[in-house]
Order: structure tokens, then sequence, then C-alpha cells
């Protein structure tokens, strides 16, 4: 009888073990397979480019953000918007934010300053895309582009449809993805990320 209820007890590890495997390996398909959707090939128009934060320093945008930043102005140059929202706060110390540095660094490349805006909450994901939200709402906006880096595509557009919007996504390849190591932890990273939002949402 111990012997059957051990061998019960195996069995039913084992099949855990197989299911939170393949939960796991069938996100991180669904991470990579996001991650080479570019929905700007076949969405011609929407009311807005929302770019996610990453880092700066000193109001100088990181090679990540600018990465970012050049995609969103290749966007908007292209007529896919004629508005741009750039996200992000800042963290203890900064000088400025995310949102305010990337807004500085597009309108000196060019943009017009009426057609680019700063959304300055949030220091992560959900934050982010929850003001995103509110001034898409308060504008009267509903649909939108979000440009980040590839492996984020999965999860920023499933936050964004949860907050109600017609998200699409359009990642930029020449930040932060150059080198194989860094898509490999960000895809990674994103699995997880992913799976924690979908379980806990946050």
């Amino acid at each position: 009888m111990r012997f059957v209820r051990r061998h019960l007890i195996l069995i039913a590890l084992a099949a855990t073990i197989l299911v939170v495997a393949g939960l796991v390996l069938g996100t991180a398909v669904a991470v990579w397979r996001a991650a080479h959707e570019d929905e700007a090939s076949r969405i011609g128009h929407v009311d807005l480019i929302a770019v996610l934060g990453a880092a700066e320093y000193d109001g100088q945008p990181s090679a990540t953000l600018r990465g970012r930043l050049e995609h969103a102005a290749l966007l908007y140059r292209e007529g896919f918007a004629t508005r741009v929202l750039v996200l992000g706060g800042n963290r203890p110390g900064d000088v400025t934010t995310e949102a305010s540095a990337g807004r500085s660094w597009l309108i000196a490349d060019g943009l017009p300053e009426g057609s680019v805006f700063a959304e300055p909450e949030g220091n992560n994901t959900l934050e982010s895309l929850r003001a995103a939200a509110t001034f898409m709402r308060v504008n009267h906006l509903t649909t939108v582009f979000l440009v980040s880096d590839p492996w984020h595509n999965l999860r920023i557009r499933r936050i964004a449809r949860d907050l109600h919007l017609v998200a699409f996504v359009s990642a930029t390849w020449s930040s932060a993805a150059k080198s194989r190591g860094t898509r490999f932890r960000g895809y990674l990273r994103e699995t997880f990320a992913y799976l924690y939002y979908r379980v806990l949402r946050r």
C-alpha cells in the first residue's frame, strides 16, 4: 500500500513537471514568434506611437532607449501616426525622466514639438502602459503602435489589450538586440515575465 501511494505521488509529480515544462516551452515559443512580428507591415495607420521607456543618463537616452526612439521617429516619418508618446518615470537620483529625455531627443531629431508627448509615470512596464492608457482615453485615442525591444512584444501587447487598447507592436532590432547573449537573456526573461503577468496580473 505504501509502495502504491509513493508510486502515485511520483506519477503526479512527474505529470506536474511535464505540464509546467510544457507551459514554459509554449510561452517561450510565443515570445519568440511575437518578437518576429512587425504589425506595421499590415496596419497602415494608428492614432499614436508609444515608446516604452528605458534608461537615461542625465537627460541622455541610453543606447536601448535611443534605438526605440529612432524606430518611433521612422514610423512617424513614414506616416503611421501623427503623435508620439514617450513613456517612463525616473529612478532615485535621476535629474529627469525617461519620458522627458526621450521627448527632448525626438524634438532634437526633428519631430515637431506639438506631435511629441511625454508621460513620465511608471517604473515598470505595467505602470507605464497604464499611464499610456490614461493619456489615450483623455485624448480620445484608440489605436497604438507599441515600440520596444522585440522580446517585449508579447507581454506589452497583452497588457495593452487588457487595458482595452487596440494595440499593435513594432519593435526595434537596432538597440539592445545586437548580441546573441542579449537576445537569449531577453527571451528568457520575458518568458517568465509573461507567465508572471498572466498569473498575477502584475
